[in-house]
């Protein structure tokens, strides 16, 4: 089994989920609510993370995470390794706490992230725990409508500035949208591959900036449902051999496909991908050479360079 791919840039947006193992709960007492929320404050302080939303049920928790330094990984193994550690402290227990890995989503700000602060905090009356959002003291429902003092990390400021400046009136329309969303489909349904949430321009703009790192991390079946058709890559770029390189590194697309698209032996192509790394380490910038109308990301670097 091959593992989910880890997108990672500066300033990305995340949902993220964490189960109990065997679906056994992660919170048993509130004093372990407040533990996760006080190893949640040292890695937000640590990381420079930003929670738009969080929510914590009993055997999971839904965390909306914004990384300005990309580091995504780093911060959850600490939450989730010092979470269980004081977990298993406080009940006297040994052994794992979650079930695997976190799952993370990539999240469009624009498109995604309003619905989904409303689906993060109405998972306790969805689940039938409580009849509306405000019930809930485990979320960050109360914080955002200043019904409760919002942590530092807690950024509250984007969400209610989509309902306006004055703030007052901001709140009273977020408690109305929240209140809305009761019965309304998730918005998770659109996230493409298990791996991100956006449109197509989101999805197509982030994996032309990817494609040079990752690429062994997830099966080239889930790549190529988001990766450029070979024929873009041809449109895109100045040369059929930088087209052959970037189609090859996305990890999306074999040697003698791309060779048989472009008319070539697959030999051909793998010069042009040794030809495309060398350019690109020899550059020494923090961006691999872009096509002219495909933009990665500029925190990613090719693998020769990190």
């Amino acid at each position: 089994m091959t593992r989910p791919l880890r997108l990672e840039f500066s300033g990305a947006i995340y949902h993220v989920t964490s189960r109990g193992d065997r679906q056994e709960p992660i919170f048993r007492t509130d004093g372990d609510r407040h533990a996760w929320l006080g190893v949640l404050a040292t890695v937000c302080a640590r990381f420079r993370w930003n929670v738009h939303a969080f929510c914590l049920m009993g055997n999971h928790y839904h965390l909306l995470v914004e990384t300005p330094d990309g580091n995504l990984a780093r911060g959850m193994r600490q939450l989730n390794g010092e979470f269980t550690q004081r977990f298993n402290f406080r009940h006297r227990i040994v052994g794992h706490l979650f079930q695997g890995r976190y799952k993370a989503i990539l999240v469009q700000r624009q498109t995604y992230l309003l619905a989904l602060s409303r689906y993060v905090v109405l998972n306790p009356v969805r689940a039938g725990m409580v009849t509306s959002a405000d019930l809930w003291p485990w979320s960050s429902y109360s914080m955002t409508c200043c019904d409760a003092p919002a942590p530092e990390w807690l950024d509250t400021h984007w969400l209610l500035s989509q309902f306006g400046e004055e703030r007052g009136a901001a709140v009273h329309a977020y408690r109305d949208f929240v209140a809305s969303g009761r019965g309304a489909a998730s918005p998770l349904l659109g996230t493409r591959h298990q791996l991100v949430l956006g449109d197509d321009a989101f999805v197509k703009r982030f994996y032309a900036g990817e494609m040079l790192t990752h690429r062994t991390e997830t099966s080239r079946t889930q790549k190529r449902g988001v990766a450029l058709a070979l024929h873009e890559y041809r449109g895109n770029c100045a040369t059929a051999g930088e087209a052959m390189a970037r189609a090859y590194l996305s990890g999306a697309y074999t040697m003698p496909e791309i060779a048989e698209h472009f008319t070539v032996h697959y030999r051909t192509v793998s010069r042009a991908v040794k030809k495309f790394e060398a350019d690109s380490c020899a550059l020494r910038s923090p961006s691999p050479p872009e096509c002219p109308n495909v933009r990665p990301d500029p925190s990613q670097m090719s693998e020769c360079q990190t």
